[in-house]
């Protein structure tokens, strides 16, 4: 997945009936997502330091409190995510990103204006925190849905690749921009600056002129509930998915506890300032970007399997590197940015090769829910995460709890390895054929995925 698509031969016609242009860079729709999700990523990855940094500087929070707030942050992935898919799979998403980019702008934007009336504390900005969060839950499905929508099949990776790359970009500039920020002006300007970004993404989006091939809606569409059922079960049933699913949980559960002491490691046991902590944050965008060029390579070489085993163990690994770290800045600073940039490679190798085994296996009309599923299993066990960063922190310290929970993050790659993700080959299997009278397609999946295993996949 380069960053500038080779253009294939051939063009092809949206619904609306208006040519899709063949190079996804002469494509003025996708060029305003693209935008868009960049300076929404942006804005998401400046507000992740900004928020955190603002509660430990200006507020004085404890390990504890910290905890709070990002468990509080990072709830509505548990308690949205289900019915975030069945949304996006029923309506446009690009009504879907506007409304989101619009409200996370509004939502920061009063939280700077209270922060420089000296009005901005602990309650208000857990209430942030938690809007930008239920938000972000509903971006961050709809933009995935989106590229499906807007592009032909033969383009997503490298659609893929423009999007991830962009959110590298990000990873670079936002958590340098943000530790800036607070450091040389204020926590409000830093606020501020992720509410402006939002802004921006909400112009760039609602531009999107293409119509929409969104599933046809009978007169009497099933329940809520019922289609969540069915995006459940479809995960379920599928062996690479649930797979992913579990090793997703348990690398995002031992994640949040690590950023959670790590954020308080950093400027406390380290003594690094706001615009060095955002600068080790920010090694993690080069090290995405390699990662991303990887994925264009190496799943075709060595196989799905063995590259999403072999980067996610050295990716989550390199982390037990960080709670030997002591003395001063200039032998600090580098080894994490060496580190960051690892676990930015190689963790950014693990979710690119992710993204393309579901967008692959999963059909159209089940890509919102899909998406929104994992997301509510991979990353549902984050706010209790936070929770036992900030618990661990207080009670371990903050650098015996960096080395255990560091050392639980292995288990992700341990749980891949004794799945069936280890047997993808080279090529992954197409979605399901259309279900047969009377079967569902949770079912359908199953009936195709038994079939390539019995062919040696």
């Amino acid at each position: 997945m380069r960053g500038v698509p080779v253009p294939p031969s051939s063009s092809d016609v949206s619904d609306s009936g208006r040519p899709v242009p063949s190079s996804l860079w002469r494509d003025v729709d996708f060029r305003r997502l693209w935008v868009g999700q960049t300076a929404s990523q942006l804005g998401e990855h400046t507000s992740l330091v900004v928020l955190p940094l603002f509660a430990v500087v200006t507020l004085n929070a404890g390990a504890g409190q910290l905890g709070v707030l990002r468990a509080v942050g990072q709830a509505p992935i548990l308690l949205l995510s289900l019915f975030a898919g069945v949304w996006v799979d029923r309506w446009r998403t690009r009504t879907l990103m506007v409304l989101t980019d619009a409200g996370r702008a509004l939502a920061l934007g009063a939280a700077a204006v209270a922060g420089l009336l000296g009005a901005l504390g602990l309650p208000t900005l857990l209430a942030v925190a938690f809007v930008v969060g239920a938000l972000s839950v509903f971006v961050d499905v709809a933009y995935q849905a989106c590229l499906v929508r807007l592009v032909q099949r033969d383009q997503l990776v490298r659609g893929n690749s423009a999007l991830e790359g962009s959110r590298s970009a990000a990873q670079i500039g936002g958590p340098a921009l943000g530790g800036a920020l607070v450091s040389a002006l204020s926590a409000p300007i830093a606020v501020a600056s992720s509410a402006v970004l939002f802004a921006l993404s909400f112009l760039s989006i609602r531009r999107i002129g293409r119509r929409e091939s969104i599933p046809e809606r009978s007169e009497r569409p099933p329940r809520v509930w019922r289609r969540i059922h069915e995006g459940l079960r479809f995960v379920a049933g599928d062996t690479s998915l649930r797979a992913v699913c579990l090793a997703s949980a348990a690398f995002q559960f031992f994640f949040a506890a690590v950023m959670t002491v790590y954020l308080l490691f950093l400027p406390r046991d380290l003594h690094l300032s706001g615009t060095a902590v955002g600068l080790a944050l920010a090694a993690t965008g080069p090290g995405a970007l390699l990662g991303s060029l990887l994925a264009a390579r190496l799943p075709s070489r060595f196989g799905h399997g063995a590259v999403l085993v072999s980067a996610a163990a050295l990716g989550d690994g390199v982390f037990l590197f960080v709670p030997a770290l002591h003395g001063s800045s200039v032998v600090t600073v580098p080894a994490l940015l060496a580190v960051n940039f690892v676990f930015g490679t190689f963790s950014q190798l693990v979710n690119v090769t992710v993204m393309a085994v579901r967008q692959t296996v999963t059909p159209d009309g089940m890509q919102g829910r899909a998406a929104a599923t994992i997301n509510f299993v991979g990353m549902g066990l984050t706010p209790l995460g936070s929770l036992l960063g900030g618990f661990l922190a207080e009670v371990w310290g903050t650098r015996t709890s960096l080395l255990v929970t560091a050392a639980g993050m292995l288990l992700s790659p341990a749980l891949m390895a004794l799945s069936p993700l280890t047997r993808l080959g080279r090529k992954l299997p197409g979605p399901p054929e259309t279900p047969h009278p009377g079967e569902d397609v949770a079912a359908a999946r199953l009936r195709d995925t038994r079939v390539s295993t019995s062919r040696g996949r």
